[in-house]
């Protein structure tokens, strides 16, 4: 039977209840409602978007806050960063001499410090620049993921479902790009300090090490998983230039309940 949209939307519109509903009865885990999936199909379809994602939005930020209770506001979380950035940079003034010469070993410590330092700091405001150029809003700030626990940056989901699915694929990979950069911009100031050799020896390692971490895990699971993942519906939705993509209506929401947990957002 051919599918008319009118099916389609009506389908999502009311699969998308159902999950709100849910939500509001304390489930927090979207995957098993669902909702990931709707997402995915919604996605890919500007008429879809424009219909659905006040409510996707909001399902996934009630979903979210009832989970994550260790969060804060958006300017907290990033006058939060800046001050990271802050004490980055007077590591690096601690690495230029500040302890001796007798102490070459606390200006190492410094000029590390600095780099690790600037690996957290950069990630969430980075991805908060790029997200804001491209008009996507933001939520909350957060502490989690995979161990050890990080800051984290909630998305508004409905303005990220609007902006354009390759600036979104950067978006993702801006966090990613400047958690890396980091070590290597306390790299350079390595020359002129009074740190010794090993100190950029470690600084280098950590630098390596992150790389090789993204190409090995990031791609399966964290921010260059979503860059691939965006950049895969920019593509899909490439014909609609030339002519409309056919929507295949949604399966129907599973009932069952699993145990409340955070769903991936």
């Amino acid at each position: 039977m051919e599918v008319r949209p009118s099916d389609v939307t009506g389908g999502i519109a009311d699969a998308l209840d159902g999950i709100e509903a849910a939500v509001g009865q304390g489930r927090t885990d979207l995957g098993p409602l669902g909702f990931w999936r709707l997402v995915g199909a919604v996605k890919r379809d500007r008429v879809l978007i424009d219909e659905h994602a006040e409510q996707i939005g909001r399902i996934d930020t009630a979903a979210f806050r009832a989970g994550v209770k260790l969060r804060v506001p958006v300017w907290a979380g990033n006058l939060a960063m800046v001050l990271g950035m802050v004490l980055g940079g007077l590591c690096i003034a601690l690495s230029f001499g500040a302890f001796g010469a007798e102490a070459g070993w606390l200006r190492g410590l410094a000029l590390i410090a600095a780099g690790v330092i600037w690996a957290v700091a950069f990630h969430c405001p980075a991805h908060w620049l790029v997200g804001r150029a491209i008009d996507i809003r933001f939520t909350d700030y957060f502490l989690g993921g995979p161990p050890p626990p990080r800051p984290g940056l909630k998305t508004d989901y409905a303005t990220y479902l609007r902006a354009d699915p390759s600036s979104r694929a950067w978006f993702h990979a801006s966090g990613a790009i400047a958690t890396k950069v980091a070590p290597f911009l306390a790299l350079v100031f390595w020359p002129a300090s009074g740190a010794p050799w090993w100190s950029a020896a470690i600084l280098l390692v950590v630098g390596v090490v992150q790389i090789a971490t993204d190409v090995r895990f990031s791609v399966t699971s964290s921010d260059w998983k979503k860059f691939l993942r965006e950049k895969a519906v920019a593509r899909s939705m490439e014909p609609a230039l030339t002519g409309p993509v056919p929507v295949a209506a949604p399966a129907a929401v599973p009932v069952a309940a699993p145990p409340p947990v955070v769903g991936d957002a």
